[in-house]
């Protein structure tokens, strides 16, 4: 219970330092995201993948983000051609509807839920899913819907030199020996790893926006619908009552499908010039909506 208030705090907190007059928002958010992405996540990477005990029940937490990015595909590119939208909303809602916060906001909340077994499904659903398809079909996606264009050489130049990405393989084959660091080598990654909480979640709240004069209100309810709601509900028919399967790993995939927009995505949906308002609306509308609908989802996979 002390983690999940801790959680609000730390979001409070970064929202009170942006109306601090002169206070460096841009900086020291972009500073905390490149803490956690360049170092914390490939501290907890190290630390709970060679801990795995690997099964095809695995193959589920990985498929969340898979599954999740495919159905935003196939239903915002009909909706698209349907109602003559534009490709850059098109591939804004993709993109920003179809992959969800599963390590800024998902750790801390896992964490508080699961404790570390959660964990270790979290990293499988957020390192192997959601950051491999940011780094592969995302980008595809950002290319193609807007004007600009990127070479496969320099898409799998970023995916291969990503550090996350390196300490995910070295993980895997660490596991695969059964290898593990000495002792006090765990402990220094998971003292590194356990910043992903703090610096995370104050992201989060220095870069939250509630604009509240615009045109994409209807585009914004769509996209929140399917990812708070839809998505989650996919993952939930499959696993549960198409596959039978019933564990914590599975518990943890749908919590995991229901986050809210991923930052990064929004961020790669604006840089790339594909609705910058209503990425950013997706973000600051969609994380706190996403605390009252992950508060429905956690009854119903008490069920499970």
């Amino acid at each position: 219970m002390n983690n999940l208030i801790l959680i609000f705090i730390y979001i409070v907190v970064g929202l009170i330092l942006q109306r601090i007059k002169g206070f460096p928002v841009s900086k020291v958010y972009k500073g905390f995201n490149k803490l956690v992405i360049y170092y914390c996540l490939p501290a907890l990477a190290l630390f709970y993948i060679p801990k795995i005990h690997w099964n095809n029940q695995l193959l589920y937490p990985i498929g969340v983000a898979w599954i999740g990015f495919a159905g935003a595909f196939i239903l915002f590119r009909f909706l698209g051609k349907k109602y003559g939208w534009s490709k850059k909303l098109t591939g804004c809602l993709i993109l920003t509807a179809g992959l969800g916060n599963t390590s800024f906001l998902g750790f801390p909340i896992i964490q508080a839920l699961y404790g570390d077994e959660g964990m270790k499904t979290a990293i499988l659903v957020d390192q192997p899913g959601s950051f491999v398809v940011l780094s592969t079909l995302g980008i595809l996606v950002a290319t193609l819907y807007s004007k600009g264009g990127e070479s496969g050489g320099a898409i799998l130049k970023k995916i291969l030199l990503f550090p996350p990405f390196i300490t995910f393989v070295v993980a895997c084959i660490m596991n695969i020996y059964n290898f593990d660091f000495q002792q006090w080598v765990q402990s220094t990654l998971q003292f590194v790893g356990s910043g992903v909480t703090p610096l995370a979640l104050l992201s989060v709240g220095l870069q939250l926006r509630f604009e509240t004069r615009s045109q994409h209100w209807k585009f914004l309810g769509l996209g929140l619908l399917y990812k708070l709601i839809l998505t989650p509900a996919i993952i939930y028919i499959l696993y549960v009552l198409v596959f039978n399967q019933s564990s914590k790993i599975i518990e943890v995939a749908i919590m995991e499908a229901a986050m809210a927009p991923m930052i990064t995505a929004c961020i790669l949906a604006s840089s790339h010039g594909l609705k910058p308002r209503l990425s950013s609306m997706m973000i600051g509308f969609g994380i706190p909506i996403s605390f009252v609908t992950l508060i429905f989802w956690y009854f119903v996979v008490q069920f499970v």
